[in-house]
């Protein structure tokens, strides 16, 4: 089922997604004629009707994450509009999807798809989207800033103040330069890809960045101390959620770690500090 929520003349639809006892929450936005981000596969049955009865001229994908582009294909197929990502996203959206077994039970498998690239601003029908690179959490990540009124889409950027675990291939270092890029610019509310609409969205940003940084010294700290990567993130980190065994270790917070070393300290391959 899908609930539509309006927000500052957004329609907010939130899915949720269940595998045993987790579950998480993904949003898709459509305001002024423009989708962004198309959600998961395996909500494509439930989105098809909100689909078919919405009136939009273009999607704008925050990233080719699976979670975020699952339905382009039907939307390709049955609404004829253009697709936009950054340019670093172009090839895997025409690509058949590769990703992990246990993503594709929880996201679906997306079919591939013709996306443009963007460019550094976007038009929906009346408003114009400034267009933000903001790399760390994907190589691909993108923003939508309505400097007008003041309304960002962050698609992942946010999903809460405090991060617990990351992707193999995420770098909070690359992140936290994102969240000070985007804190120089003037906003005030937030939508989030997972987390929903925050009014309070650029304080909100401005907390995460600040528990990053905070824990980017700690790890710093611990690491002059003497401890390894494997001992800092057990010290840090001392509870293990699920996703770290689901996901057969391509989610783990021994990520945060070694992705804070690998960009601090002059050693030679970010694989010998994950070993520890």
């Amino acid at each position: 089922m899908i609930h539509i929520h309006q927000h500052e003349d957004v329609a907010c639809l939130e899915g949720i997604v269940r595998v045993g006892d987790w579950e998480s929450a993904i949003y898709v936005y459509m305001t002024d004629g423009m989708l962004v981000d198309t959600g998961p596969k395996v909500l494509e049955q439930a989105l098809i009707h909100r689909f078919q009865e919405a009136s939009f001229d273009s999607v704008v994908l925050t990233h080719s994450h699976e979670d975020h582009v699952g339905t382009a294909s039907w939307i390709a197929q049955h609404k004829q509009v253009p697709f936009f990502i950054h340019e670093k996203g172009v090839n895997i959206c025409s690509q058949k999807a590769l990703y992990p077994f246990y993503r594709q039970l929880t996201w679906g498998i997306r079919d591939p798809f013709v996306a443009q690239p963007l460019g550094d601003v976007h038009h929906s029908r009346s408003l114009e989207w400034k267009v933000i690179g903001t790399p760390g959490h994907a190589h691909d990540h993108i923003v939508l800033l309505d400097e007008m009124n003041g309304r960002l889409f962050c698609g992942d950027l946010f999903m809460g103040v405090k991060t617990k675990v990351i992707l193999r291939e995420e770098s909070i270092p690359t992140l936290m330069n994102s969240l000070r890029t985007v804190l120089t610019c003037d906003f005030q509310s937030i939508f989030c890809a997972h987390s929903g609409y925050h009014p309070d969205g650029k304080t909100r940003l401005q907390q995460k960045l600040e528990h990053l940084e905070n824990l980017s010294g700690e790890i710093l700290h611990l690491h002059s101390q003497g401890l390894s990567s494997r001992e800092i993130n057990k010290q840090l980190f001392p509870s293990k959620p699920l996703i770290i065994a689901a996901s057969s270790g391509e989610f783990d917070s021994l990520y945060i770690v070694t992705s804070v070393l690998a960009e601090h300290l002059p050693l030679p391959k970010p694989d010998n500090i994950r070993e520890g």
